[in-house]
């Protein structure tokens, strides 16, 4: 099997959630390449140990991403850093032939992201994607399926988003997340906006225009150190937009949400599209149920499918059990392992995040901060 060496910049907790998926590789079946990582850079060596103590083959710890990236055994490196890091960091990673997959939105702002496409259009080799988990849910998969054969007929409403509840309590100490300087004037948007927009990207939906509200509901909060500070970035988003459906070329609305201030709401991927054929809804908080509605006249009846861990890349786990978070992971990893060792996703709801599906939703959420500026619908 073909061994990609990877390294890792940024070892917090998604780093740490890659690197105990490539531990579970054994866990995937027929795949001929994995991944092996062997060097990880952070600026707090002490959250490095638990990777030296799981990983033998790291041979390099180092504070500096630029010795990492110096390092001739690393072919591919994942980058979890705070967003305005990101245009340094993955310019710096394409530039030096590795390829790369980057956290969302894909840099702080869209001239970042722009700054970063420029970089992979000079160096075209690199294989770049960015981290999106919720289409490899199996009942995700079979939405991709339906969506490839066009079973919905015209497509009356699209709803996707992406819920929960970290930042209810007022009392929470501020983080990264809520430093403008650090995550961007997106907010909410750019921390949970791509996992809403992944599938409805893939399709070819694009919206057009959008008409936003943006909420900032805690405007301060503890500092940590027994003071309080602004807090300045957008807790919730709802964004409405008009998308043409490629396939029929007949207009639909598409109604996005991201919420961290979400009340009941743990951590809710969703997603619903209303068709005149069929209908579809799926909500991570029950992931193996997917809901159908197919419409051939008379009675109309919602069913309900059970999925199992029906995957895209076989797995040994029977397809009877239930499919989670870390399975999730690991399908994503998958793909982006796949793709470099192909050139080609397994399929195309089979795929990671592309920077040019990235860079469409940096043109979404800039146009939605100047239609809460403005209170008007913007061209996107």
């Amino acid at each position: 099997m073909n061994k990609i060496r990877f390294g890792i910049i940024g070892c917090g907790l998604m780093g740490r959630e890659f690197a105990s998926a490539a531990a579970r590789w054994c866990h995937l079946t027929g795949l001929d390449a994995r991944p092996e990582i062997v060097a990880i850079c952070d600026k707090n060596r002490a959250i490095c140990d638990w990777y030296t103590v799981n990983f033998p083959a790291i041979k390099q710890v180092t504070d500096d991403y630029r010795a990492l990236l110096a390092n001739p055994d690393v072919e591919a490196v994942y980058v979890a850093v705070p967003h305005n890091l990101h245009r340094e960091i993955y310019c710096a990673v394409i530039e030096a032939g590795k390829h790369l997959m980057g956290e969302k939105p894909f840099g702080i702002d869209k001239p970042a992201c722009e700054a970063i496409l420029a970089c992979l259009k000079r160096h075209p080799s690199a294989m770049v994607r960015c981290a999106s988990e919720s289409p490899f849910f199996p009942a995700m998969q079979k939405i991709g399926e339906l969506i490839d054969r066009q079973a919905f007929g015209q497509i009356l409403e699209v709803n996707t988003g992406f819920l929960h509840s970290s930042d209810l309590d007022p009392n929470k100490p501020i983080h990264w997340k809520r430093v403008i300087e650090l995550n961007g004037e997106y907010g909410v948007m750019g921390d949970l906006g791509m996992h809403a927009c992944h599938v409805p990207f893939r399709a070819g939906w694009f919206p057009r225009n959008v008409r936003a509200i943006l909420s900032d509901i805690v405007k301060t909060r503890p500092d940590g150190k027994g003071g309080t500070v602004p807090c300045l970035t957008w807790d919730n988003a709802t964004l409405f937009s008009e998308v043409i459906d490629p396939a029929t070329s007949e207009p639909f609305p598409w109604t996005l949400k991201t919420q961290r201030i979400a009340p009941g709401q743990r951590n809710n991927w969703y997603t619903e599209i209303l068709g005149t054929k069929v209908s579809v809804r799926w909500s991570s908080v029950n992931a193996d149920i997917l809901e159908i509605l197919e419409y051939t006249g008379g009675e109309q009846a919602w069913k309900q499918i059970q999925t199992g861990h029906e995957t895209a890349f076989k797995t040994i786990t029977g397809d009877i059990f239930q499919f989670g978070f870390g399975d999730s992971i690991l399908q994503m990893w998958a793909s982006f392992v796949h793709e470099i060792a192909h050139g080609t996703p397994l399929r195309r709801f089979v795929g990671c995040v592309t920077p040019d599906e990235a860079a469409m939703s940096h043109r979404l959420f800039t146009a939605a901060l100047a239609s809460q500026k403005n209170g008007s619908t913007e061209k996107v």
